[in-house]
């Protein structure tokens, strides 16, 4: 009994639940699984059973009543018209073959040739019977079937509060917001990757002493009066990690700039049903443009620098820059210059990165 407990332990799952495994010995002259009734464990035998036969090969499925005896000669010949000559971004639009299911009959057609009968589906990865007939009718009658709901989340994921693809899309220009630890920098960018407005503010008040709420008001509300109007507002979202304690400090000051910029922007839509001022992620961006070392983001100057003779240079750019800001701009991004503006630069980076990734999604 000692030895059968040892040999058994894995198969109890309950009181008086025995099941079955793939590799076991028995010490009875019979058992019985309790959820599929097969004599399972045979007397003194070692008996091995491959991984993809188990006591759950008996699927509901073969108890089903076969698909072809379901539906009409024109109703099977509709269905497998359909599952024969739709593309995958067609078939992902009917029910329930939204993802790998609808990629597992493209590739199964091309692998086996069409298919001859409604059975023959069965044989389709993650196509079971009762998942089948739903897909069938809803070839034959997608009227009747309800539209699927679309998550906005799934829609434009490096955009934090969830936004309909549609309403980001509308936006005929936005302004970046970057904020670090001592200046504001923001750049207003139209559809058109067409810069119309780069520049930062200094706030020496930032990160002096105690963090008090009437110092950063004050000088947050007097750079968010310099901000231009637009459709929407992006603010990068950083990525410190609260494990490492000495960072604490710089997160609290970039969570409340954060919360302040939102409140005194936001209230310039006041009427709107949806929200205007939205997070970015700043490894988004890096990622986006190369700029990642493993977890952490790199410099993207040298990147930019490049857009800036890109756009004089060429018919055709990443981004489009008036002259005046080319001039002005172009000695503050020379690898050695005193002021190289890193938050300017990635304020610009964002707003590409925007219209870029939303038009790639």
């Amino acid at each position: 009994m000692a030895a059968l407990k040892r040999f058994c332990l894995p198969l109890f799952r309950g009181p008086g639940l025995f099941l079955c495994p793939q590799v076991f010995y028995s010490f009875r002259p019979s058992r019985q699984c309790t959820l599929c009734q097969r004599n399972c464990i045979t007397s003194s035998t070692l008996e091995q059973r491959p991984s993809s036969q188990t006591c759950f090969d008996n699927s509901e499925d073969q108890n089903q009543a076969p698909l072809d005896s379901l539906y009409t000669p024109e109703q099977c010949a509709t269905i497998l018209h359909v599952l024969n000559t739709a593309s995958e971004s067609e078939l992902a639009a009917v029910k329930l073959l939204r993802g790998r299911k609808a990629t597992n009959i493209v590739e199964y057609r091309g692998k086996h040739g069409p298919f001859l009968d409604l059975n023959s589906v069965l044989s389709v990865p993650l196509l079971k019977h009762k998942t089948t007939a739903i897909v069938f009718s809803s070839i034959l009658s997608p009227s009747s079937v309800p539209a699927r709901k679309v998550s906005k989340g799934t829609t434009v994921k490096f955009i934090k509060p969830e936004v309909d693809r549609e309403i980001l899309k509308s936006a005929e220009s936005i302004v970046s917001i970057v904020y670090g630890t001592n200046r504001i920098a923001w750049a207003h960018m139209d559809h058109k990757c067409v810069v119309q407005d780069w520049q930062q503010a200094e706030c020496p008040a930032f990160m002096r002493g105690t963090y008090l709420a009437a110092v950063y008001l004050e000088d947050i509300s007097t750079i968010a009066s310099r901000i231009p109007q637009a459709d929407l507002y992006i603010l990068e979202k950083s990525a410190l990690s609260l494990q490492n304690t000495n960072l604490f400090p710089i997160m609290l000051h970039l969570r409340t700039v954060e919360a302040m910029l939102f409140t005194l922007l936001a209230a310039r839509f006041k009427e709107d049903n949806y929200p205007r001022v939205l997070n970015m992620q700043r490894i988004s961006v890096g990622k986006h443009f190369g700029l990642m070392v493993g977890e952490s983001r790199t410099s993207g100057i040298t990147l930019l620098q490049q857009m800036l003779c890109d756009s004089v240079m060429q018919k055709h750019s990443r981004v489009y820059f008036p002259k005046d800001m080319v001039v002005r701009y172009k000695n503050m991004f020379q690898p050695g210059a005193r002021n190289r503006r890193e938050e300017m630069c990635d304020a610009l980076l964002q707003a590409i990165a925007f219209y870029e990734l939303l038009s790639s999604t």
